[in-house]
């Protein structure tokens, strides 16, 4: 059991989005909720330490639960646990360990709101995703969206500790985001999801009506995310431009995949739709740090 496998099974890209959403969700609450202090480079280095722990347990665990299916997968096949590289044990235990270790961590150096929903995106996604819903529900990506929710939420409780309207709305664009998104992915690898009988969302209805569920779900995501902008003490001009252009831009593409439903333009709409959600949260945390009211 190397540094890689280690790495691997830790899944490096998902903790690194997370941990995006979870820091700049902390740095706005910190500008824009007041009364909160200013916070410290401890602070920041306490969310991202506990968010990548978190992140990396449910990685870890989500590997494990799936050993029986990922051999069938070609993209998953080569994974530390099918392809020999990692004993099953020995990942369940990294994962159970660092997920338990992240919540320990989150409660005494950021507090107890903030570990609550580490907490939730950790039983969210190994529980409600990877054990529930995965091969059981279509619905299973959507409702497992929570758990990218709680990342945000946990950074924006980290400097409140506590939870207002635009805090739960700023997490709950990951939740309404991630159908638009893993879709498409959906529809690329649509054959090896089949074979493994999972039942994503194109498998069960096919690459067509999947185009418009992705495009229905970015239409309501769009407006969405405006809504931030005009609640009260919302957010300003800075986020609502960036998120009218990354939006528009999104919405182009998922209307051409419904013209064109194949798996490689759906490849082409998921390169477009995967970075979305850091330049929203920078486009959070930038309008925080330039903010501009929109009344």
């Amino acid at each position: 059991m190397g540094f890689n496998e280690i790495l691997e099974i830790s899944k490096p890209r998902i903790v690194v989005l997370l941990v995006i959403t979870a820091v700049t969700s902390m740095y706005a609450a910190s500008k824009l909720v007041p009364g909160v202090p200013e916070l410290d480079y401890w602070s920041y280095l306490h969310i991202i330490i506990a968010g990548a722990l978190a992140s990396a347990g449910s990685s870890a665990l989500n590997h494990y639960y799936d050993k029986d299916i990922d051999p069938k997968m070609t993209r998953t096949s080569t994974r530390p646990i099918p392809s020999g590289k990692m004993a099953a044990s020995n990942v369940l235990i990294y994962g159970l360990a660092v997920s338990c270790i992240s919540v320990i961590y989150g409660y005494f150096a950021l507090n107890a709101v903030s570990a609550f929903f580490i907490a939730v995106g950790i039983f969210s996604y190994v529980v409600i995703y990877t054990v529930w819903l995965k091969r059981r529900h279509t619905s299973n990506i959507v409702i497992g969206g929570i758990a990218g929710s709680a990342a945000a939420w946990a950074g924006w409780a980290a400097a409140t500790g506590s939870m207002d309207l635009l805090g739960f709305l700023v997490g709950f664009l990951v939740f309404v985001w991630t159908p638009s998104h893993f879709w498409c992915l959906a529809m690329k690898i649509k054959d090896e999801y089949a074979k493994a009988e999972v039942p994503m969302l194109p498998v069960v209805i096919g690459m067509q009506k999947t185009s418009k569920f992705i495009l229905g779900n970015t239409l309501i995501l769009i407006p969405y995310s405006l809504i931030l902008s005009f609640i009260p003490d919302g957010l300003g001009i800075v986020y609502t431009v960036i998120a009218i252009v990354s939006g528009a831009l999104m919405l182009v593409y998922h209307y051409k995949l419904t013209k064109n439903p194949t798996s490689e333009f759906a490849w082409k709409a998921y390169k477009v739709t995967a970075p979305y959600l850091t330049i929203i949260f920078v486009a959070v945390a930038l309008d925080a740090a330039f903010h501009f009211p929109l009344f």
